[in-house]
């Protein structure tokens, strides 16, 4: 529609994904929402569809969110088949109804991976990434005064892959849109951004040991070069942390092994 403006609303059928529970085998509703401002964000949206399924004496679907401003990573949704929805480098939160035309019919899901159960319709559980970013994620120190900024210098290219890396949010969907639910881009982020800087250096080898190596255990798949983890990722976190990755557990395995 770049030759003319948007229309102000939309009517759109929506297929929404209730599950009332793990074990339930779920399936679609549809919900048909008529003169949907444009300028409504998406999750705007389900709320006024929640509106109406309580009016008709329904139950509102659950969903996750919080700042809807596009850094907690909590809005985890499938939007006719693509993570987060067709725009690229945004979050659910920040996708709008003129991202839509008129008499579109959408589906909605939750992330599907092996790693993420859902809980209830819209809603899963990415607990799996807090207990990867606890297996290492961290510096210690110890408490007390903080030091100067400028008493350990960065080289500016380690700073700003670190910066790179630091951006993700920790929403899942390099996870949900990898064919193998793989978690290398969050956990490869995670340990770039550490390993880059000299504060990350004396648990350099721990980390990216104990964070692999939970991520393996707690069921997601490997990496197999798809890149379809970069094209959902809102932040647009490079590939190239997950071959950090790799090279820093490779390296490390190593130092292990030869009690290094």
């Amino acid at each position: 529609m770049s030759a003319q403006a948007h229309p102000e609303s939309i009517n759109v059928k929506l297929h929404l994904w209730r599950q009332a529970g793990p074990e339930d085998p779920g399936s679609f509703e549809k919900v048909e929402l008529k003169d949907i401002s444009t300028h409504m964000s998406f999750l705007e949206m389900i709320d006024v569809a929640n509106e109406q399924i309580l009016e008709g004496g329904g139950v509102a679907v659950c969903f996750d969110h919080d700042c809807r401003e596009g850094i907690c990573g909590m809005c985890s949704m499938v939007i006719n088949g693509q993570v987060h929805g067709p725009e690229p480098g945004v979050t659910t939160c920040q996708l709008h109804m003129r991202s839509f035309a008129d008499g579109d019919e959408i589906y909605v899901e939750p992330f599907r991976a092996s790693g993420f159960p859902i809980v209830r319709d819209l809603v899963v559980d990415r607990s799996a990434l807090d207990k990867i970013v606890m297996a290492g994620g961290y510096i210690s120190v110890n408490t007390g005064s903080p030091q100067d900024a400028n008493s350990m210098l960065v080289p500016k290219d380690k700073a700003d892959l670190a910066m790179d890396a630091a951006a993700c949010i920790g929403c899942g969907a390099c996870v949900a849109a990898c064919p193998n639910a793989a978690a290398m881009l969050f956990t490869g982020a995670k340990v770039s951004q550490l390993a880059l800087l000299p504060q990350g250096q004396p648990e350099r080898a721990s980390r990216v040991l104990g964070m692999v190596d939970t991520m393996d255990s707690l069921g997601f798949g490997n990496c197999t070069n798809e890149y379809e983890c970069m094209a959902a990722c809102p932040k647009e976190i490079d590939v190239s942390n997950i071959a950090r990755m790799n090279r820093e557990y490779l390296r490390s395995s190593i130092g292990s092994a030869e009690g290094v």
